[in-house]
């Protein structure tokens, strides 16, 4: 089923008229809904790359993949030793390659790499030369380390792996425990965005904040996207735990920008700014979201920020939870060129909209294939899923929504499936490759107990999950508005956008 048309009606330019009166074959309805989401992608200009394929030639691709497997020799993301001892250390060897730039810091639980993705757009809309640190990747672990927009190459990747090598091997012997796999890979990020050299850095933590890899640089900016209860066996059981190591990247004299937060949550992340000195931005109070509207392919917003009101900013992502992420952006950016301080104007607003027109978020509420219309989003908590729940029921106009689930064994997976199950005719639960992910059969039990034995099928192989849902969707009929959700983990996601095709 097609995303709903827009409210706002009022698109009667030329060029919307000019692409109305050429689609005489079509039908006029399903003309004038395709050439609205053609006119804003003209105004929008180019979407931002999407995610890298394996590289073509044969012998880089060896390479990469003799990189990939010597990092998979160290700690995984999910083992960690709660220290920056490590890092710092190889920092301390590669010259302090994070002290060479500025750097907008983002934690979190959920929307970081949504919210760094569109600081990123809005730094390089202003001409600065900007890095982006994020994970977990969706496909190409190219992916966490961007320059100007684009992940860098796989050639970099690999030489930037050869070029911080010996250090981290001299680090290893030093350390009482070896450098993890994320360790060196913010390694490789600080190293490849000193040596390029960029203009500022837009990094997001892996996990926590105080103890996390990435925070040995001191941001010049903090940003801290909504807390909510996960990873509770490392960062705590309760929202004032979680916020107290997040609130670990707020540094001295920082600006600090807050998305909402539960009220145990802020009131700990405001002790940190008073005591650093920093400044606080709080969302509702000095920035927000004053007006949202559904348009095609997106949503149009009017933003409040620290100078002013921003009108008519489109963004290309569904779900109210993205026009926050944009909020908190927008405000980051701000604070970084120190509009509401230094500054009384605000951002020019033209940059701005054309910034935020162009933002992609592969894996996040994406539609990757039609007839029936299948979309992938990476939620993995129960505060994620609720989002994702809510924005395909305001972006989708489904008669009947099929779900692919497959998570981590670490996961609240009950609560991930008691929130989608209002949106869900049916779920078909399924595994991908990772170690981490739970065996399907113990995944089909927990979702019994949730959806009842009828409304659950089995299917261990993704492939098999995929052609299962989608025959499930078009049991209605072509044109019935079936539809299918893969979600659950980054990795179920990134697994079925190959096998769709994507990349």
């Amino acid at each position: 089923m097609s995303e709903q048309p827009p409210h706002d009606s009022s698109d009667d330019s030329s060029d919307f008229d000019e692409i109305i009166a050429a689609e005489t074959e079509r039908d006029p309805d399903l003309a004038v809904i395709e050439a609205g989401s053609r006119t804003l992608r003209t105004q929008g200009g180019s979407p931002q790359a999407d995610v890298p394929t394996r590289p073509a030639d044969p012998e880089v691709d060896k390479a990469l993949r003799e990189v990939e497997a010597e990092l998979a020799t160290r700690w995984g993301e999910t083992k960690l030793e709660p220290s920056v001892s490590r890092i710092a250390a190889l920092m301390d060897v590669l010259g302090e390659p994070q002290r060479s730039y500025p750097s907008i810091h983002i934690t979190g639980t959920n929307g970081k790499t949504s919210t760094a993705r569109m600081i990123e757009a809005l730094l390089g809309a202003f001409e600065l030369r900007t890095g982006r640190y994020t994970s977990p990747h969706v496909q190409s672990i190219t992916e966490r380390i961007s320059l100007d927009g684009v992940p860098i190459s796989a050639e970099r990747f690999i030489e930037t792996y050869q070029d911080i090598k010996p250090y981290v091997e001299m680090v290893d012997a030093q350390q009482e425990y070896r450098l993890s796999f994320f360790e060196v890979l913010t390694g490789m990020a600080y190293a490849a965005f000193a040596d390029a050299p960029v203009d500022v850095a837009v990094v997001e933590v892996g996990m926590g904040g105080s103890w996390d890899a990435t925070n040995v640089i001191d941001g010049d900016v903090a940003v801290v996207t909504p807390i909510d209860l996960d990873h509770t066996d490392r960062l705590g059981e309760t929202f004032a735990a979680i916020a107290t190591e997040k609130a670990g990247i707020v540094k001295q004299d920082a600006a600090v920008i807050l998305a909402q937060q539960p009220v145990d949550a802020a009131q700990v992340l405001l002790k940190k700014a008073v005591e650093v000195d920093a400044t606080v931005a709080r969302e509702g109070l000095e920035f927000g979201v004053v007006a949202r509207t559904i348009a095609v392919g997106g949503q149009l917003l009017t933003l409040r920020g620290l100078g002013g009101e921003y009108t008519e900013v489109y963004l290309p992502l569904h779900g109210p939870y993205q026009a926050h992420n944009a909020a908190v952006a927008l405000a980051a950016v701000e604070a970084f060129f120190g509009v509401g301080s230094q500054r009384p104007e605000p951002l020019d607003i033209d940059t701005v909209r054309k910034a935020f027109a162009a933002v992609a978020a592969p894996g996040r509420m994406e539609v990757v294939r039609r007839s029936p219309t299948v979309v992938l989003d990476a939620a993995h908590n129960p505060a994620g899923a609720r989002a994702t729940a809510e924005a395909v029921g305001e972006a989708f106009d489904f008669s009947r929504l099929i779900g692919i689930v497959g998570a981590s064994g670490d996961k609240n997976v009950r609560g991930l499936l008691e929130a989608f199950e209002p949106i869900f005719a049916e779920v078909v639960v399924t595994q991908n490759s990772s170690h981490r992910a739970m065996d399907a059969d113990e995944l089909a039990a927990i979702a019994v107990e949730v959806f009842g034995d009828e409304r659950v099928q089995v299917e261990p192989r993704l492939p098999d999950a995929l052609e299962a849902a989608i025959t499930l969707a078009e049991e209605e009929g072509e044109f019935a508005g079936g539809g299918v959700l893969v979600t659950g983990s980054v990795i179920t996601v990134g697994e079925a956008r190959l096998l769709l095709g994507k990349g």
